[in-house]
């Protein structure tokens, strides 16, 4: 058959994938694979549901697409208007894109026109976290804090200003309650010396996803963060790409401390998986605003197309009708007192940390002093490897801005039942254990403690 003409995949050739059921894959050798990670943190309700196939299929009778400026659809309506209720209605307006890439670019945007049509065209910059991921688009990539995605491009697009996000495993104050002071007050004199007038909005991730490891925020740093964003007259854009949908235990992770944005951008679970889709959801004011200045100066294709929110529409109905949320607690529980235990059982898992079905898991050379593998072991890919040839997908990323530290997400379905999530941890502890003896037989014993 010759080499591929696909040259997204770096790296060794991969086996191609056969059939999917469930929360389970098969390659075309008939080897299982247990998604640990949902894909890329998307397919939420597991592969191969008829509900979903059948509401797909029903839409592909009526119409597939139709474009925004031609027609309105049904899907696109009843869509819309489920996912400002899952906001109990603090955001009021929907507008549909196709991944999450294109979910901030259009928050960004938005935000950027909002502050044009009040007369404050000096508003020119965003405030994000390092490290942190909001996508590869150009614009997002602006925002986004990981070297190696932004480096080939830092010379052509507009960065944001990059501040330091609570780290609530490596940080060095005497307890959380002071690292959050400390970095509100960072965060508050890079503002001031940026220039508060200048700033369009704040754009930070409420759970951090593969940039971090499922880094956590808390809520005394996320008022923090609404309280300045209100003081300065900037906008709170929350990047909920992953986190949305239920992927914490709640609608939104925001949901969980009390904090509404401004502005949110949603995808990966929103289309499960199934077809692409995602939203940004913004306050009626701000959309108002807008629109009566000569509306929204953006758009794509196949935004709001009826196939695509069809789609979406069937897994909010999926979730409410199978309470999919009770099964993200239950299962959470599970998955992180059984991540907890191979903590203990291993010395060179640093942090379990995560909400709901999404948990990272960081990997040091030395737990006292939270040392980071050398970069160049690549310990991350490692037991990635392990864990596929252990029938376990998980995700991995580095944890320090891209260029050192080791971690993966555990990210399962989040229909995963109790037997599945005791066979991922079994899976995952057998990858564990031939990675420790391969640490121990590379490593000198001292080596890990000195």
């Amino acid at each position: 058959m010759g080499s591929s003409p696909l040259f997204y995949q770096a790296g060794p050739a991969l086996p191609e994938v056969s059939h999917a059921k469930g929360v389970y894959l098969w390659d075309e050798n008939g080897k299982q694979y247990l998604d640990g990670c949902s894909g890329a943190i998307a397919c939420n309700l597991g592969h191969g549901r008829d509900d979903i196939r059948e509401a797909m299929l029903t839409q592909l009778d009526r119409v597939a697409f139709t474009y925004r400026t031609q027609f309105e659809n049904a899907p696109a309506v009843a869509l819309g208007r489920a996912l400002v209720e899952l906001t109990e209605d603090e955001l009021e307006k929907v507008f549909f894109v196709s991944s999450g890439s294109e979910a901030v670019e259009s928050a960004l945007k938005l935000a950027r026109q909002f502050f044009v049509a009040k007369g404050e065209p000096q508003r020119q910059r965003f405030v994000s976290l390092r490290p942190s991921y909001h996508g590869s688009t150009l614009g997002a990539l602006g925002v986004t804090g990981y070297e190696p995605l932004e480096a080939p491009f830092a010379d052509i697009f507009l960065g944001s200003l990059k501040v330091p996000g609570p780290d609530f495993y490596r940080h060095g104050d005497a307890d959380d309650v002071r690292h959050v002071e400390r970095v509100l007050g960072d965060t508050r004199a890079a503002i001031e010396a940026a220039g508060p007038e200048t700033i369009i909005a704040f754009v930070l991730e409420p759970v951090g996803g593969a940039s971090t490891g499922a880094r956590m925020l808390d809520r005394r740093y996320l008022e923090g963060i609404r309280k300045l964003c209100d003081e300065f007259g900037c906008l709170l854009i929350l990047d909920e790409v992953l986190t949305g949908i239920g992927r914490t235990g709640a609608w939104f992770a925001y949901q969980h401390y009390g904090v509404t944005p401004d502005l949110l951008a949603t995808a990966k679970g929103l289309g499960a998986g199934y077809y692409p889709v995602g939203a940004l959801l913004a306050r009626a004011d701000i959309v108002d605003t807008v629109m009566a200045a000569g509306g929204f100066q953006h758009g794509h294709t196949y935004a709001g197309n009826p196939l695509a929110c069809a789609t979406g529409l069937a897994v909010i109905e999926a979730m409410r009708r199978e309470r999919v949320l009770d099964n993200v607690a239950a299962r959470g529980r599970e998955l992180k007192d059984g991540l907890q235990a191979l903590k203990a059982r291993f010395p060179w898992i640093g942090d379990v940390r995560g909400l709901g079905l999404l948990w990272g898991v960081e990997l040091v050379a030395d737990a006292a002093t939270k040392a980071a593998f050398p970069a160049e072991q690549n310990q991350f890919a490692r037991i990635t490897a392990l864990a596929k040839q252990e029938g376990l997908l998980i995700y991995p990323r580095r944890t320090l801005n891209g260029v050192a530290g080791d971690h993966f997400l555990v990210t399962p379905p989040l229909t995963i039942s109790a037997a599945d999530t005791a066979e991922l941890l079994a899976r995952l502890e057998r990858a564990m254990a031939r990675f420790d003896r391969e640490m121990t037989v590379s490593t000198p014993t001292n080596a890990l403690t000195s």
